[in-house]
C-alpha cells in the first residue's frame, strides 16, 4: 500500500517522531508506514485521517493507484 503519510507530515514541518508522538506510535512505525513496509491497522488509519483532516482513501492507496 502507498501512501501520502509522508507528504502530509511533511507539509507540517513534522518529524517521523513527532507525528509518532501525536499517534502514539513509535518512529519506526511511522518510517514503515511512509516507505511501504508496514500497513497500518484500520483504527491507526482513522487516526492518521483525523489527524491530517482528510479521508483515509485520499490518503492510502493500493499499490498501482495513482
Amino acid at each position: 500500500m502507498r501512501s501520502r503519510v509522508r507528504e502530509l507530515r511533511e507539509a507540517r514541518g513534522w518529524s517521523q517522531a513527532q507525528l509518532g508522538e501525536r499517534l502514539e506510535v513509535s518512529r519506526q512505525t511511522i518510517n514503515a508506514i511512509e516507505t511501504g513496509k508496514y500497513d497500518p491497522s484500520l483504527p491507526l488509519a482513522f487516526r492518521i485521517a483525523a489527524l491530517f483532516n482528510a479521508t483515509i482513501e485520499s490518503i492510502f492507496f493500493p499499490e498501482g493507484d495513482a
